[in-house]
């Protein structure tokens, strides 16, 4: 997830792929605990100890003849760093030969995510991830690496993708083995539940008897047509609601996503009434705002909507289903455009890391209450209407 570095000077010899460790700054004294760990140092000395490590990272530009002397060891050290600031104890990176240190896990973060793969059988217009078909099918080995080295336990991790279900019996894997090594982390699957129109999916996934584990799967429409517009494919929305429908029968908890835009905010009401009717099994549903980046970037002239706009809808869609008892969230929304009445529903969910606020925003005192905007959305479109909250 997150942060990728990519910098200049890698030593390279017997270090043919990617390293995971979780990074320390502090000498570990048992030698079998250090080949899970990577070493941030300052400088690498003669003096330095990084026999067992799986690897180290430092600013400094050390000696050629130490880089060969702990390189020929099978120890990697990716140097010439131009800041270790981001970094922590506890953070999980992974370092590769080309001189990349790429932050897997942060331990500081309440938005940590298993990227699965970069397939979907989707093609949403808004898509924040375009799909590309490559083969990404050793990813698993690196993310149950990554599951190992987690610690302490986090409150929740997020599993994303693409479309995390394609890896099939390694997503199961995937969710078992969360289980086994992180039984208190709750897990929240996204998904377009598509794959779950077969009911072995979900059965196998319901037999792992994972204790706290929800899948979020979006809904655009209470019209076939209109889904399937969105999601650039025939037949989603059936194969959607028939996914949705296994997980009910198997008793796997469900979350109903709705990105909010031009096509979707049409039909609102009609959309809540659909869900009330036909997924009252639903753990909740939550409307989102749009993440301007992705395929939303050139789809942005037929998707955008002043949220302003699109309230009175909103309103409806949510005080209808949570007035039938349904939990109701909102979203990626800056609490000055929401209306009033909506203001309780709504909830800080934009990752720390692709978060931020306008200048404007300052002078706010809701705005540690407030959702803020995605920084994609800095650069290209906000709504008309913000302004502080006094």
């Amino acid at each position: 997830m997150g942060l990728t570095l990519r910098v200049i000077g890698c030593e390279a010899s017997r270090f043919t792929g990617p390293v995971l460790g979780r990074i320390t700054s502090s000498k570990v004294a048992d030698p079998l605990e250090r080949r899970d760990h990577v070493f941030r140092l300052d400088r690498l000395t003669e003096e330095t100890d990084l026999t067992g490590y799986a690897g180290a990272v430092t600013p400094d530009v050390p000696e050629p003849w130490l880089l060969e002397t702990w390189g020929a060891r099978g120890v990697p050290v990716v140097h010439s760093l131009p800041s270790l600031g981001h970094l922590q104890d506890g953070d999980v990176v992974a370092l590769s030969p080309g001189g990349q240190v790429r932050t897997l896990y942060r331990v500081a973060s309440p938005h940590n995510v298993l990227f699965t793969t970069e397939r979907c059988n989707s093609f949403c217009l808004m898509c924040s991830q375009p799909p590309r078909p490559v083969d990404d099918s050793g990813r698993i080995r690196e993310l149950l690496r990554l599951i190992d080295l987690i610690d302490p336990a986090p409150r929740e991790l997020g599993i994303t993708g693409g479309e995390p279900t394609l890896l099939k019996n390694d997503f199961l894997l995937l969710v078992e083995h969360c289980k086994r090594r992180l039984p208190a982390t709750a897990l929240h699957v996204l998904s377009n539940g598509r794959l779950f129109y077969y009911g072995s999916l979900a059965r196998k996934l319901a037999a792992i008897e994972h204790p706290d584990l929800m899948i979020g799967v979006p809904l655009y429409s209470d019209l076939d047509t209109e889904h399937d517009h969105i999601v650039q494919c025939a037949g989603a929305f059936d194969d959607t609601l028939i996914g949705l429908h296994n997980l009910g029968r198997f008793g796997i908890a469900v979350e109903i996503r709705v990105v909010l835009h031009r096509w979707s905010c049409q039909r609102l009401a009609a959309l809540a009434e659909f869900i009330y009717r036909n997924l009252p099994f639903a753990a909740q549903v939550v409307f989102m705002g749009l993440e301007t980046t992705g395929f939303a970037v050139p789809n942005l002239a037929e998707l955008w909507a002043d949220p302003a706009d699109y309230q009175r809808d909103l309103s409806a869609a949510v005080w209808f289903l949570a007035g039938r008892g349904m939990n109701v969230f909102i979203y990626n929304h800056q609490l000055c455009v929401v209306s009033r009445d909506l203001r309780p529903f709504c909830r800080k969910s934009i990752s720390d890391w692709k978060n931020d606020y306008l200048p404007v925003c300052a002078e706010c005192r809701a705005r540690d209450a407030c959702g803020g905007f995605f920084s994609s959305s800095l650069q290209r479109r906000t709504s008309l209407h913000i302004a502080p909250i006094e």
